[in-house]
């Protein structure tokens, strides 16, 4: 096993849905201006990125380099998380497997007290090894889109499809392992140990160890495409009223692969018999209203996946919950800045080895006469707690880097936190 055998696993997984009109994971998908904000995107988003993050947006005055057409063609981020180096254990638990198996084969071969010093040697590091493996968790988070829009104070129309991916592993330490770890480990002579090699079922019909320990995989994904329609209303005081719909097609899916550590092999991860999947229609309702003397100020909420709908994994033992999703923002805009902040009202459920998270987030954006976007942002999970079945999610940093050349808009974002590291790139135009 190398190292990039869990970015292997995301790309397997990711192609294998990519088969259908859409792939996505349980997050919400985000471009990489609201990647570098901090996810925000309610009351701030261009038209291009509103179908997924606001569709009410898509009618608003934005400025004139932007309210007539927006595209995103394509936007990728990646998020990974691996505190303990997971998927290097797992490559070194197997070679001290395969080391400890060769010690038993020579030991067997020949008894002595020099080989049963050996074996117990590389019993004591695969049990050491094991130890340390156990609940340790990788995650990963892979996401690519793309969307246009055609913005209209009467109808404004927008097109999108989405696509991310949620991947975890984790250690699973079982106690019948320590318990032949042990039996090796107290083997008084080179007779005891053959005695309990040949009778207490320490080794298979190969002659190699038993071990039950396992590494598992759970993954889960959502994929959408989509249409939206926003319009604008002008209200007699002066402000103006947006409001947007979303009406998407969703395919779910989740992964759930176990299997011993010594036989773990992450292209197995997407096979058929670990897969279940489901799909359906579902909608996203979105609205904001614009205020202040020069229409500075913009408050955004939008309510997405209005429709429940849920998927069991292979064994019935997780499930994937897409649930109405609530996020209320509000920004405040100028000619070269605009800053925003954010509040999801509602929580969303983790699926297998995961935090769950509400999110509160604060983003700005700094323009240098629409050259170029300087961003930044923090969110913190308030739902975020010790007793989560996975690595913590809890404060995160954002910054990024948006260039537009010729009407070529290129954007960069990168996420940093105790536990993470991120990145996002995308190519669009807007006129």
């Amino acid at each position: 096993m190398k190292n990039n055998q869990l970015t292997r696993l995301s790309v397997a997984i990711g192609l294998s849905i990519a088969t259908t009109s859409a792939m996505a994971s349980p997050q919400s998908f985000m471009s990489s201006r609201s990647f570098g904000m901090a996810g925000t995107g309610v009351a701030v988003a261009h038209p291009a990125s509103a179908p997924t993050d606001n569709p009410a947006l898509m009618a608003g005055d934005h400025h004139d380099w932007s309210d007539d057409f927006g595209l995103i063609l394509p936007s990728a981020n990646i998020q990974a998380a691996d505190e303990e180096e997971v998927i290097d254990q797992i490559d070194d638990i197997q070679d001290s497997i395969n080391q400890l198996n060769a010690n038993i084969s020579s030991f067997e071969g020949a008894p002595s007290e020099s080989g049963k010093d050996a074996v117990q040697a590389a019993a004591a590091d695969v049990g050491d090894r094991l130890e340390k493996f156990d609940q340790d968790t990788v995650r990963t988070n892979l996401g690519a889109g793309l969307s246009l829009a055609v913005p209209s104070k009467a109808v404004s129309v927008g097109f999108f499809a989405n696509a991310n991916l949620t991947a975890t592993v984790r250690g699973d330490l079982s106690d019948q392992d320590l318990a032949t770890i042990d039996t090796i480990a107290n083997a008084a002579d080179a007779t005891d140990l053959e005695n309990q090699l040949n009778n207490a079922g320490i080794t298979d019909a190969n002659g190699d160890i038993n071990l039950t320990s396992e590494g598992q995989v759970l993954a889960s994904a959502v994929g959408e495409v989509g249409v939206s329609f926003a319009r604008q209303f002008d209200l007699s005081n002066g402000n103006v009223f947006q409001l947007g719909l979303s009406p998407k097609y969703m395919e779910l899916r989740t992964f759930q692969y176990n299997e011993s550590v010594s036989g773990f092999d992450d292209e197995n991860a997407d096979a058929d018999e670990n897969m279940t999947e489901d799909n359906g229609f579902n909608v996203d309702i979105g609205a904001a209203y614009r205020f202040g003397e020069e229409g500075q100020w913009n408050t955004g909420m939008v309510v997405k996946n209005l429709i429940p709908m849920e998927l069991d994994s292979v064994d019935k033992q997780y499930t994937l919950h897409i649930d109405p999703m609530v996020t209320a923002g509000i920004a405040h805009s100028g000619e070269y800045h605009v800053v925003t902040a954010e509040l999801d009202l509602t929580k969303k459920e983790a699926f297998g080895f995961e935090d769950d998270t509400q999110w509160l987030a604060v983003g700005a954006e700094f323009d240098a006469w629409r050259y170029a976007q300087l961003r930044v942002g923090v969110r913190q999970n308030l739902a975020s707690n010790d007793d989560n079945d996975g690595i913590a999610e809890e404060t995160q940093f954002t910054a990024g880097l948006g260039v537009n050349l010729m009407g070529v808009r290129f954007d960069l974002g990168a996420l940093y936190s105790d536990a993470d590291v991120g990145a996002a790139l995308e190519f669009g135009t807007a006129f």
